[in-house]
């Protein structure tokens, strides 16, 4: 009978860490999709992001740290580009985009616009303080201009989520986040090792 107990014990302490800590899963979701890769190891490409908030966003200073720095991960670990360079506009409309291409002093075969409108850690509380659901969301719309013309070949929308029922996530997976959400959307070619 005491091993009964001990074993229905552990259980239930078993269950009850799982359903706390929670587990985490990531949905990705590409409109429309699918997407052919933006990525040509090939080609040089001019990067260039701006944030694109919604007025109550808060953090603001420190989640276009995180863009940023994500999004220069991925440009110097992906291989994604044969060069690339990376440039923050302060919004993406179309006059902003050709001055800025105007500026540049090398050639490049495409410029690739990243507008983030959504990047930090998402807290639901479901029936009671004990449920949550949480984690952390990136939200980007991407364009593909061909050069000379600034031509934009495509545009789509890449929705990436991380988390779940128990998980609480907070700022500092955002880079890592971001950088993933780029793997995602660009779609380098994988490394072999």
């Amino acid at each position: 009978m005491r091993h009964l107990f001990n074993y229905l014990y552990r259980s239930a302490i078993a269950t009850t860490c799982a359903a706390l800590t929670g587990c985490a899963t990531t949905t990705v979701t590409i409109t429309p999709s699918p997407q052919p890769p933006i990525c040509d190891s090939l080609t040089s490409a001019l990067v260039l992001w701006a944030p694109q908030w919604r007025p109550d966003q808060k953090d603001v200073p420190e989640r276009e740290t995180a863009a940023e720095t994500g999004v220069r991960q991925f440009l110097q670990t992906s291989k994604c580009f044969k060069n690339s360079e990376l440039r923050r506009l302060p919004s993406m409309s179309l006059p902003t985009i050709a001055a800025e291409v105007d500026t540049v002093n090398r050639p490049f075969d495409k410029v690739v616009t990243i507008t983030v409108r959504e990047l930090g850690p998402v807290l639901k509380l479901l029936a009671s303080l004990a449920l949550i659901d949480g984690g952390t969301e990136v939200l980007l719309h991407i364009a593909e201009h061909t050069l000379p013309s600034q031509k934009q070949t495509r545009a789509f929308t890449i929705h990436w989520q991380n988390g779940g029922p128990g998980v609480i996530k907070g700022v500092g997976s955002l880079p890592n986040d971001m950088q993933d959400t780029l793997v995602r959307s660009l779609q380098p070619v994988p490394t072999t090792k």
